[in-house]
Order: C-alpha cells, then structure tokens, then sequence
C-alpha cells in the first residue's frame, strides 16, 4: 500500500511564471497590489478598468481531478503530475489576467482571446495526455474528460451557502463535541448576510494586501451574527455520545509549527511535483513531509510530537496578517509571487483530537492512510467538498461559519475547527480523487457501503489575530487562510490534510481508548 518516490517534477511554466512575478512584484504584492489601485483611480480610463475588472475578477476552471475516480495505479504518478501542471496553467492564466486590466478596458475580447482560449487549447493537451496514461495501461478513460478542457472568467461574488450542501453529514460524527468544534457544518451562513451585498465590494477590486483577496465582504462581526451552534448535536442532527457509540477520545500533542516548518508542496495531491500547493503550509508531527517523501521517509522521520510513536503528518495553510508586512517567502513561488503576503501566524493552540463514532466501535487506521478534508478550490468549485468552520474563543457553541471570516471582539481568539471524514473502504490508502476512499457518516451515524468507522481527526487550531476593521467598504489589516491565487483568499477554501503514521501500538491504544469510553493523551 506504499507509494514511492518520483523525480522532482517542476511544472515547465514554473520558473519562468516565478522569476517574471518576482520581477514585476519587487519585493512581494506589486503586481496584484497595482490590479488593487487600478480599480479605484479616478477618469475615464481608469473607471474603465475598474469596470473590467468587476466584470472578470477570478478565472473558473473545472476541476479535472475530482472528476477521476478511476485511475490505474500504474499511471496515477503520471496523471498526478499532469493535475499538477493545470494547477500551474491556472495560476498563470490568473497572474495575466490580474496584470492586464488596461488592456481588458481598451478590449471587450482581450481575456476571451488572450487569456481563457488559450487556457483552454492548453488544458486539453493535458487531458489528451491524462486520457492515453489511462488507457497505455489498461484503464477507460472518460472521454467525457474533454468537456473539462474550458474555463470562465467570473466576478468575486462568494458561492451561496445552501443547506444542507456544503459539510452535509461532515464533522457530525464525532463524540466529544463539548468544545463546540464541529457545530457549525449546517446552515450557518443564511442568517448572516454571507453571499449578499456582494456589490459593495465589487469597488474594491479583489481586495487584500496582495490585490486578490479578501475583501470586506468576507468579514462579518461574530457579535452580530445569529446563534447557528446546537452543542450536543452535530450537523447530522444527531445527538452526541449515544449509548451504543464509542464514546472515548485520544489527544496528541503536536506543538503548534514553532520551529516554523513549512513548504509550498503537497504529497497527496501532487507526489514529486515543486509547489503543487501554490500555498504555504503549517507542519506539525511529521518533520520529513514533502513533495519527493516516500511512505519510508515518512515512517522513520523524526516528529514534533510528545509520543514518539506519533509520527503522523498534520498540515494546513499558514494564516497571514496582511498589514503591509512581508514574511520569508515574499519573492517565492506559493508566497509573494502567487499572492500570498503578509506575516505568517503561528497558532497559540493547536488541538489534535481524536473522537469515536454515534453507533459503534471504530477500526485501526492503516498506516499511511492519507485523508484530504475540505477544499482548496471551493470558491470556484462550489461547496460541494467544503468543510469549513471559523468561530471565536467564547463562541464556538454559539457559532460557526462557513463563508466569513469572524471579527472577535477584545479577548477573544479566532478559531479554525475541521472535522475529517470518520468512514474507510477498508481496502485502500488513497484514492485517484484522493477522496473516494474515505467518507464522512451517513445522517443516522453509520458508514454506508461497507465502509468501516475509524476514529474520527478534529483538528481545533486558535490564532491571537488582531481584529481587522472595515472602513468606507474596505477591510484594513484583514487575515486570510494561504489560497490558489484564483481562490481570492476566500474562507470558504480552508482545509486540513493528514497522513497516518502512528505505530500499530499506538494506534492500538487509541481504539481502545475510543471504544471503552476513556480520555486519553
């Protein structure tokens, strides 16, 4: 069940997108924070521009990846690598689009031609390629693939929250659900406004220090926000710690990523491929996690954990203040040069927690069992993997968002809370969408399709951030989660990953704790 290595794979564009950002940025921001300012000059030209650019502030590709469900092991290392270089073509297709506004006001066709067409010839290259991997080893390549190969230009408008969509059944599952972590997975973002007034900051072109997020409107006073939170009951709507569920938690402590370890990689998704993030990530546990680490690497790394036979891989998008500072990686690819600026955050409490099932015992987790929860694209993918919680020291049992960030008032902490899928096929480590071989429950707490319970990751991490404010329709000092560049910082994008490697006894330990109903650490 291993994976291997494979060559450092650097998408072609890389380097030469990197260097010219670098370039134009100067230091980090200069090119988007130019796009920023363009759309608020004033003139005819000028107010041009900022028309344009509320016509196309974001490119919205299909996600090709979630689309393969069935990849052949042999090719899934090539077609990871392909995954990967779209994620490239985007990124770039975006950089043009934010440094070409001029261009955009004097051409009503400038990004049609110039920038999305062009995208599109590209990506159908790949997917071609992806479709031969699949079928040189006897895979059937969906030939409905091809209609993936387009993308849009589209306004930042936040996707609207529908209930019952976004974090359906995800986080419910969980026994310990006192510290109100996995409260807020359904409806949370209707009573608060969250996807209205979006016009207001349309002026502000994408926001953000950088110039592609967050705007005002991805803000909201955690004060002024309806109760959305039922402690004891998950977003399933059932009860917590039922009779017959395991009803036991196992805590490890991992430290908070204070001797700063930190890449733009991600081993799941795209395996031996420089910066397939485009977002700088938090590491805690496991200290050798990269993009070129074997499933040996990982099991004889060293680990920031206080029980050594934890040496899982916990990881996360950094969280950055945008107050005009810049931090180490402000001219590298994933930091500066992809917009992500600002001074990164360590949290003052990093919570990793695991609980049992409403209905049942729970299983081992087999070693190396990679587990994606929420989703990096959801601004422009829609909700539909979305598993997202923010809330405030002091409210978290009161409510939980999922398209806003919260300002706190003084004293509070800002709160990220994320509750992984709990159901295992019982077969496999991964999965081609890095996603279908794990589930969240079903509405009444069971695995469906003979899926198996697991103990069930919640990760709570508290972050003392200064409250941003928002003046004349624009936020000022606001902090944002690290994005895709096209994914505009939107909260909505949050998400965790994990990779098992605790020892069989440890592990051993755990379910036992879950399941005879202990507290252990």
């Amino acid at each position: 069940m291993g994976r291997n290595t494979r060559k450092r794979r650097t998408p072609l564009a890389t380097k030469a997108i990197a260097a010219s950002a670098a370039l134009a940025l100067g230091g980090g921001g200069l090119v988007w924070a130019n796009f920023y300012a363009s759309a608020h000059e004033s003139g005819p030209d000028q107010n041009r521009t900022r028309s344009a650019g509320v016509q196309i502030a974001t490119i919205d590709c299909p996600d090709v990846g979630q689309k393969l469900t069935e990849v052949p092991g042999q090719a899934r290392g090539e077609v990871d690598g392909e995954l990967a270089t779209m994620d490239q073509q985007i990124t770039e297709a975006y950089q043009r689009l934010a440094t070409t506004r001029d261009a955009q006001a004097r051409d009503a066709a400038f990004v049609q031609n110039t920038i999305l067409q062009p995208l599109k010839d590209r990506r159908k290259a790949i997917i071609d390629r992806i479709q031969l991997e699949i079928n040189r080893v006897g895979g059937n390549a969906s030939e409905d693939l091809d209609n993936l190969s387009g993308c849009t230009g589209t306004p930042a408008e936040q996707p609207q929250t529908n209930d019952g969509e976004a974090g359906q059944d995800q986080g419910g599952d969980g026994q310990d659900q006192g510290d109100g972590q996995d409260q807020g997975q359904d409806g949370d973002g209707q009573d608060q406004g969250d996807g209205q007034d979006q016009g207001d900051g349309q002026d502000q072109g994408n926001g953000g220090q950088a110039g592609n997020g967050p705007t005002a409107d991805d803000f909201v006073d955690i004060t002024q926000v309806q109760a959305n939170a039922q402690p004891g009951v998950g977003a399933n709507g059932l009860k917590a710690n039922g009779r017959s569920g395991s009803r036991g938690t196992f805590t490890t402590r991992c430290g908070t990523n204070s001797n700063d370890n930190h890449n733009t990689d991600n081993v799941i998704v795209a395996p031996g491929v420089s910066n397939g993030a485009h977002h700088l990530h938090d590491y805690v546990g496991n200290q050798n996690n990269d993009a070129f680490a074997s499933d040996q690497d990982l099991a004889g790394a060293q680990t920031t954990c206080q029980n050594q036979g934890d040496r899982s891989s916990y990881f996360w998008p950094v969280l950055r203040l945008q107050d005009g500072s810049q931090d180490f990686d402000q001219n590298n690819a994933g930091g500066g040069t992809e917009g992500n600026v600002g001074k990164i955050l360590e949290p003052v409490q990093a919570q990793l927690k695991f609980v049992g099932n409403k209905r049942g015992p729970v299983v081992a987790m087999p070693q190396a069992l990679r587990i994606i929860t929420g989703d990096a694209k959801a601004f422009v993918n829609g909700n539909g993997n979305a598993n997202v919680n923010w809330s405030c020291t002091g409210f978290e049992n009161k409510v939980q968002l999922k398209d806003k960030y919260p300002i706190c008032p003084e004293g509070s902490d800002v709160v990220r809370t994320t509750n992984f899928q709990s159901c295992w096929d019982g077969q496999n480590i991964d999965s081609a969408n890095h996603r279908t071989h794990v589930a969240f429950v079903q509405a009444d707490g069971t695995c469906a399709n003979g899926f198996k319970a697991i103990p069930q990751l919640q990760v709570r991490l508290v972050y003392d951030v200064p409250p941003p404010t928002v003046e004349n329709g624009q936020v000022v000092n606001p902090y944002a989660v690290d994005t895709f560049p096209e994914q505009l910082h939107k909260p909505i994008t949050d998400h965790n990953d994990f990779i098992n490697f605790f020892s069989t006894r440890l592990m051993n330990k755990m379910v036992n704790c879950i399941n005879n109903g202990q507290r252990c650490a």
